[in-house]
């Protein structure tokens, strides 16, 4: 096996495209893959078992899903640019503008795709503001507010995006909000889409409660086809990223083990949200506890670092169940969503290689990276 190393796990990728095309069916709306959180194109096959579109964010994304996964995008961008738009449209079905000065500048060279407005219900629950589109100031979408009481001819349909890895709970407090600015327009609408965020496929989501809501949504609305578009609940923990240790070095009693692999370039939200991922047969140690567990667990308790020159490359506090080795794993859980879309060639280290494990038990790998692959980018 190459390693570092992404593996997808086909068994559980089906897990969660089966929940998912249930739910879709039971509450009569349509579910679809975001890009941003996973794009990893051999895979698509699988995908359209189960599910009929995507939801993209450049002309990069709209192609990918044009040319790729085989229908066109519903497409969503902050900022639509000249040079790209016409391209964008023709790879589009749905496309939404994030302002009305964006619908007023492009919207007559958008006639073939159905139109929609991003909206801001100036409420959400995301506790981390890096991540929270409706935080004050955001640059995301037109709150009510600013509407006219009658839309463009042309707008077909709102967008709301409010939710990160969010529970149905949080959907039905944000609905409220979302109805109480907007039902107003709803009758001069064909479509609405609540974004991502709806992590419907972790273990401890109300999918239930989120099929009664989206049923009683439908009862009030008929009307309005409802789409929504989660990016982690499709690859949520269906694959780890291997690593191996490469060195040990110990520096004011704080022990680091050095992995071939980069928090930084490869788990880019470890670093930003931040969160720390489950390892594989170790705990999380908090930070202010790290000296007295140290103490106790010395030979067992490690700072985890990635391979790169940025001093702060580096992941909390680890207990392992046993003395590391050098040239050991070190497996980390649940690093298919988001990463495997948001790594980079920083400090030219050396990028995982991507594979499937199949319902065979065979691993097959999709995709291996070396230095053209660097190269290229400085091109």
């Amino acid at each position: 096996m190459p390693t570092p190393i992404y593996i997808i796990e086909e068994r559980k990728l089906r897990r969660n495209l089966t929940l998912i095309a249930g739910v879709a069916a039971k509450a009569d709306i349509e579910i679809i893959l975001a890009f941003k959180a996973f794009a990893l194109w051999k895979t698509f096959p699988i995908f359209r078992e189960y599910i009929n579109a995507t939801t993209a964010s450049s002309l990069a994304e709209a192609r990918l899903a044009y040319d790729r996964f085989g229908a066109p995008a519903h497409t969503y961008s902050p900022a639509y640019t000249d040079d790209e738009f016409d391209e964008i449209v023709a790879c589009s079905s749905h496309l939404t503008f994030n302002s009305l000065s964006q619908y007023e500048r492009f919207h007559e060279r958008a006639k073939d795709c159905s139109l929609g407005l991003r909206v801001n219900p100036e409420y959400s629950e995301v506790g981390t503001l890096l991540y929270n589109p409706c935080a004050p100031g955001t640059r995301f979408g037109v709150s009510a507010d600013k509407l006219p009481e009658t839309l463009p001819d042309d707008i077909r349909g709102f967008h709301c995006h409010c939710h990160c890895e969010s529970g149905a709970d949080v959907f039905e407090r944000t609905l409220k909000h979302i109805e109480e600015k907007f039902s107003r327009w709803f009758p001069q609408l064909e479509w609405i889409n609540f974004g991502g965020g709806h992590l419907m496929t972790r273990k401890d989501y109300d999918v239930d409660l989120l099929v009664r809501l989206m049923q009683d949504f439908r009862s009030r609305y008929p009307w309005l086809k409802v789409i929504l578009e989660p990016g982690s609940a499709f690859a949520w923990q269906t694959g780890p990223l291997v690593s191996h240790v490469v060195d040990i070095v110990e520096d004011k009693g704080i022990r680091t083990a050095i992995l071939d692999v980069s928090f930084t370039c490869h788990m880019p939200d470890c670093l930003e949200m931040p969160y720390f991922p489950d390892v594989r047969n170790a705990t999380h140690i908090p930070e202010c506890n790290h000296k007295v567990q140290s103490s106790k667990f010395k030979v067992q308790s490690y700072r985890l670092g990635g391979n790169s020159c940025l001093s702060g490359d580096y992941m909390g506090y680890w207990r392992f169940d046993h003395e590391l080795q050098i040239g050991e794993e070190v497996i980390f859980e649940d690093m298919i969503h988001y990463t495997t879309v948001k790594t980079n060639m920083f400090n030219g280290v050396r990028h995982p290689s991507i594979g499937m494990l199949h319902e065979d038990g065979k691993l097959e790998i999709l995709r291996e990276f070396g230095y053209a692959d660097y190269e290229n980018r400085m091109d």
